[in-house]
């Protein structure tokens, strides 16, 4: 997923000193279908005046967001705002655990995996509905993700789906014929996936969106703001402005008996100062972006955690001089890299945030490379930088991107003798600038579609829709495509090699990892819970039975 965060480091960093959110132990974690758990009771360590006037409506749960260009059509979506929203309207065969985010059972009841390991047979609940009461079948998941595919779309996540066999060829159209792509509507009830190759963290993949049924009478439909979709989440969409969503309960939803609250309203705020004014008034339940951290007179309800997310610059292959890895090495080992992260939370010297079992990369760091940068420049016959066009480097309007660029620029002149242009284009048009070849140097920021390195990965191979750099390693992609057939330690070695290529090659130049920033109140909120990836399923959400009175804090359960 993708996202466009305007706040600054500095702000980020002063939220530590706010609050540190801790996770809640294992078994607070809902259990897989619908059966409860008792829990341990809540903690509070350092507990905080609460100042917010009490919630007199239960019913319904207010959050706010930044962004109202909403896309309601899953198979266009990218953004991470989409994918929180989703959580409410639309659901795959698998869902995330709101704590774990280990892939539980969603659509499908249950699932056989070949001898082989490369087809996967899922049975589908016979209770799944679309809000209007339709049978959620097998040829709906079949018909969206093989429409999803259709390469005159040009969908974002196509890629995700070369996990499947056919897909890839597919989707570039290379091979015309629906049917030779590895899904099949066996009958009502069964899906078969036949995969490429082996992927044991498959379930894991289809948690995300772009893997949702799409009900057949919106199979077709271009624009999805001209009416309401029919979706099957625990939600529906039930009033649309641009302003806000009104959500609603869906009633044939198959595990209704487990939402409690009966009305989400999604506001869309694009001044922080308003924002935290609707939080501090009561109005709002939980800020999930454009948080203006001064305005917020309680901040009980702060929470940074974690996140598997990190912000890089990268340098594009599409064409020469660019394409040769010795210049674009140059162009990274010359940065003064202390000096470019200074400010932020978390500096990156790696693409992948550190996680367990990950074997540990030297990435990135502060060097005194000049000298090798220049030999570097003048082995690929651009000795002092003769010859070499003007560089583009884009960004977005924010003053940390500024202060970044003019490192960058100011570095690249003086030491390779090479011309830099920044250009700033704003924040609505920006990812759609990056599909374009007028520029070298871009930058984004990337939080995990699920907790796997190959989300990180995945973008960078030749034929991928998110390849914005125009990334082509031959070797690149047969180390990913040998982690396919392998499993746990192994497989993760092997994809750390592929990581190492990206940021030895020039490709990624990792900033800092992305913490996640959320205001809201979970002994309010019930349900929520800080996690890697910053999304949280909406049908977990309830009001607290109970809350403990201001200044009081609950002892551990005995």
């Amino acid at each position: 997923m993708r996202s466009l965060s305007a706040l600054a480091p500095a702000a980020l960093a002063a939220c530590l000193i706010v609050s540190c959110a801790g996770l809640p132990a294992e078994n607070d974690a809902p259990a897989p279908e619908g059966n409860a758990t008792e829990g341990t009771a809540p903690q509070l360590i350092e507990p905080q005046m609460r100042t917010r006037p009490e919630i007199t409506d239960r019913n319904d749960i207010t959050v706010i967001f930044s962004d109202s260009a909403l896309e309601l059509d899953p198979r266009k979506s990218f953004t991470a705002d989409e994918a929180q929203i989703y959580t409410a309207l639309y659901e795959g065969l698998f869902s995330y655990n709101p704590l774990t985010l280990e892939p539980l059972p969603a659509v499908a009841e249950s699932w056989k995996l070949s001898d082989d390991k490369r087809t996967w047979t899922f049975a589908l609940r016979a209770s799944a509905r679309w809000w209007n009461g339709d049978r959620v079948g097998a040829k709906d998941f079949r018909d969206a993700w093989i429409s999803l595919m259709d390469p005159a779309k040009q969908a974002p996540y196509s890629s995700l789906f070369d996990l499947i066999a056919g897909a890839k060829d597919y989707r570039l159209g290379k091979n015309a014929d629906a049917g030779s792509v590895g899904v099949k509507a066996i009958d009502e009830r069964t899906l078969e996936v036949t995969l490429a190759e082996p992927a044991s963290f498959f379930p894991s993949v289809l948690c995300h969106h772009s893997f949702a049924p799409v009900h057949p009478s919106m199979l077709a439909v271009l624009d999805w703001s001209a009416q309401p979709p029919i979706s099957n989440g625990p939600y529906y969409l039930a009033e649309r402005t641009d302003e806000h969503l009104r959500l609603v309960k869906n009633a044939f939803y198959w595990d209704a008996d487990r939402i409690s609250v009966e009305r989400l309203t999604i506001r869309f705020v694009g001044d922080g100062a308003e924002a935290s004014h609707l939080w501090n008034s009561g109005n709002a339940q939980w800020l999930a972006g454009n948080i203006d951290l001064d305005a917020l007179s309680d901040r009980s309800g702060v929470s940074v955690n974690a996140m598997f997310a990190t912000h890089y610059y990268y340098i594009r292959s599409s064409h020469a001089p660019w394409n040769d890895r010795r210049i674009r090495r140059a162009l990274t080992i010359v940065l003064p890299w202390d000096e470019i992260r200074e400010g932020h939370m978390l500096p990156a010297p790696t693409l992948i945030f550190p996680i367990p079992g990950y074997p540990a990369l030297e990435g990135i760091k502060q060097g005194e490379f000049a000298e090798e940068a220049r030999g570097l420049l003048a082995e690929a016959g651009y000795e002092g930088g003769k010859g070499l066009e003007a560089l583009t480097l884009r960004i977005t309007p924010s003053e940390d991107s500024d202060r970044i660029a003019a490192i960058m620029k100011r570095v690249w002149e003086k030491e390779l003798d090479i011309s830099v242009r920044v250009d700033i284009v704003p924040f609505d048009a920006y990812y759609a600038s990056l599909k374009k070849d007028d520029y070298v140097v871009g930058s984004s920021t990337w939080i995990g579609d699920f907790a796997d390195p190959y989300t990180f990965l995945q973008m960078w191979l030749a034929d991928s829709n998110l390849n914005d750099a125009r990334y082509n390693d031959p070797e690149y992609e047969e180390i990913v495509a040998r982690s396919m057939a392998q499993e746990g330690a192994e497989r993760w070695k092997t994809l750390s090699e592929a990581e190492k290529l990206l940021l030895e090659g020039g490709t990624v130049l990792p900033i800092s990892y992305t913490p996640a920033l959320n205001v809201i109140d979970t002994a309010e909120i019930e349900g929520w819970f800080p996690n890697p990836l910053d999304i949280h399923p909406f049908k977990y959400f309830s009001y607290a039975a109970f809350r403990p009175l201001p200044g009081v804090a609950l002892a551990p359960s005995r």
